[in-house]
């Protein structure tokens, strides 16, 4: 018998597929789709919904409907509707969309940071102060995300002093939570282990949740090590969309269908319809024309 005493009894999904998850996938998906896809996600229960992207579009091609998206939706009661916003221009875009809630997001690595956004990851957090100053005169919460926490493509093994010192210094900034990332998916229970014992005791698990990428098959395992932890916010994407470009042919993104049916398993409450959920999964993945990369889906069809 599983012993869950110390397991949180309700865990919050950070659902990422309309964001991360579709502006790694080589497809595009109609504008359309992706209002049909979010308020398919808040109708089978999610209550987080990483919408969109303000960023630059020659960045991110796949984000650049984002205000159309954020505008079209249907919206539903309890649920926020977040984006990405990287500095105070995608900021004040996010806000004309009505977006709920922004995220910004550094590196562990400063090899990752220096590829990925062409800046040192103190630099990066400089590079924030006008969007906190900016929201918090709008009274709007940011959330942070912090990449390669548990490796980096560049340079291998991330020490988990260096994400502390990151972690810190974006819930000093005024991030609420901050997103472990980790981003190619190298992680294994015993590095997440070793990870939160670093970070918990500073930051307490009430400011962290977990973004797990599955290249290696251990996002799950990752995840049950943060739950035991007392980690009660978790990020996934639904039928695992995204993939992880530092690890051809590998996927990326935890399902959240994968998630929900271990929690139930646990007997952890998520407020998420398992059932609706495999169907929005299901109805993305064809209108992308890829395969579903839920366990659960894939075990789950007639």
């Amino acid at each position: 018998m599983i012993d869950n005493a110390h397991y949180p009894k309700k865990v919050s999904l950070v659902e990422v597929g309309p964001r991360d998850g579709l502006q790694n996938e080589s497809s595009p998906l109609a504008t359309q789709d992706k209002v049909a896809l979010v308020e398919g996600l808040a109708n089978a229960g999610l209550r987080y919904i990483e919408t969109g992207s303000f960023v630059n579009p020659r960045w991110i091609p796949q984000m650049a409907d984002s205000e159309d998206v954020f505008q079209r939706i249907a919206r539903a009661p309890g649920v926020t509707y977040a984006a990405l916003t990287p500095n105070l221009k995608g900021f004040e875009r996010a806000m004309e969309a009505g977006a709920s809630e922004v995220a910004v997001f550094a590196a562990a690595s400063e090899s990752f940071s220096q590829r990925n956004i062409n800046c040192s990851i103190s630099e990066s957090i400089e590079r924030f102060r006008p969007v906190m100053d900016a929201a918090s005169a709008a009274g709007i919460a940011v959330r942070g995300y912090v990449s390669c926490v548990l490796g980096c493509p560049y340079e291998g093994d991330i020490k988990p002093s260096a994400v502390l010192t990151v972690c810190q210094a974006l819930l000093d900034l005024g991030c609420y939570e901050v997103s472990l990332g980790d981003t190619i998916g190298t992680g294994t229970p015993g590095s997440m282990d070793a990870l939160l014992n670093a970070l918990i005791p500073t930051l307490g698990a009430d400011r962290l949740a977990l973004h797990c990428h599955n290249s290696y098959g251990q996002a799950l395992a990752n995840i049950l090590v943060g739950l035991q932890h007392g980690i009660a916010r978790i990020d996934s994407s639904v039928a695992g969309l995204g993939g992880c470009p530092y690890a051809t042919g590998a996927s990326g993104n935890v399902a959240s269908e994968d998630v929900v049916y271990m929690l139930e398993g646990l007997g952890i409450d998520s407020g998420v319809d398992l059932d609706a959920l495999v169907r929005v999964g299901e109805s993305v993945c064809s209108k992308l024309g890829r395969e579903n990369q839920s366990a659960v889906a894939k075990a789950r069809r007639k």
